[in-house]
């Protein structure tokens, strides 16, 4: 245990698996109370099992983050055991599940056999036309407006703070498919690129009040919420230039840096670990 988060509260959504499992996990070994949340109870409490293993305190919470009645309970059950949060993790989120992943896939690998053997593609990608109100809803109410639901009950607690070099942290899950975008995936790559620009504005806005707001764009992450494109993992680390997916740690120490003292004057800014994926600055 390195102890570059000793004693510092924390909140994760979307704690109880994959990347915000992982993140949880690695905070607590630095030596963070952990507050994990999820929609799914049961794996917010596996998780909060797994964090106490390095760092006694905090408990689990349940929350959807697509519902601002529901994140101000989350935050009313926090301010029951803790006046102070140092830092928040907006992590929560969800992927292309079932008949789309399928159908991405499936488009996916047509378009690369097409390009390969004809050198043009000739089977198109229409998401947009298809897309229904309710699906375009879905995502963008749990990755942008939960990302927005949770700051702002964050900041009521963060403003209260004070500090020297920083009054709290917040770090939101962008993705890289926010910044270099992806065929198939517009409702996906809308949210997160929302969350960037959101992050940059926010960062602008707190900067005052010594509290520092970046987010983590991920490449492709081997995690529960690419369990339905296995299929084309070839394909995407044969187009990463590190030559594999990522694993959850490798978002995992990004989340701790941002996290840490160690980023006190890094504020806005959008950190990507992705093997390559896209390049930047």
């Amino acid at each position: 245990m390195a102890n570059r988060l000793k004693g510092k509260t924390v909140l994760v959504t979307g704690a109880g698996s994959g990347l915000g499992a992982a993140i949880s996990k690695r905070f607590a070994e630095e030596g963070a109370i952990l507050y994990p949340a999820d929609v799914n109870l049961a794996g917010a409490e596996a998780t909060h099992r797994e964090c106490e293993k390095s760092t006694p305190g905090g408990v689990a919470l349940a929350v959807d983050v697509a519902d601002s009645s529901s994140v101000r309970k989350m935050f009313g059950d926090f301010g029951k055991k803790q006046k102070r949060l140092d830092v928040l993790v907006n992590n929560a989120g969800i992927a292309l599940k079932g008949a789309r992943a399928a159908a991405f896939v499936s488009i996916m690998q047509k378009q690369a056999e097409e390009l390969g053997a004809k050198g043009k593609i000739e089977t198109h990608c229409d998401v947009t036309q298809e897309l229904s109100d309710e699906d375009w809803d879905r995502m963008l109410r749990i990755h942008l407006y939960g990302t927005f639901y949770c700051s702002r009950e964050a900041l009521k607690i963060m403003s209260r703070q004070g500090g020297e070099r920083s009054a709290g942290k917040i770090v939101n899950m962008g993705s890289i498919m926010g910044t270099s975008a992806g065929a198939g995936a517009i409702d996906y790559c809308a949210a997160k690129a929302g969350i960037h620009g959101f992050t940059r504005a926010l960062a602008r806005e707190v900067a005052s009040r010594n509290i520092q707001v970046n987010a983590i764009a991920p490449g492709f992450v081997d995690t529960p919420l690419l369990d339905d494109m296995h299929e084309v993992y070839p394909l995407i680390a044969a187009g990463t230039p590190l030559g594999r997916l990522g694993q959850p740690d490798d978002v995992a120490w990004a989340a701790v840096y941002l996290a840490s003292s160690e980023s006190d004057w890094v504020t806005g800014q959008v950190l990507s670990p992705n093997g390559g994926w896209h390049m930047s600055q």
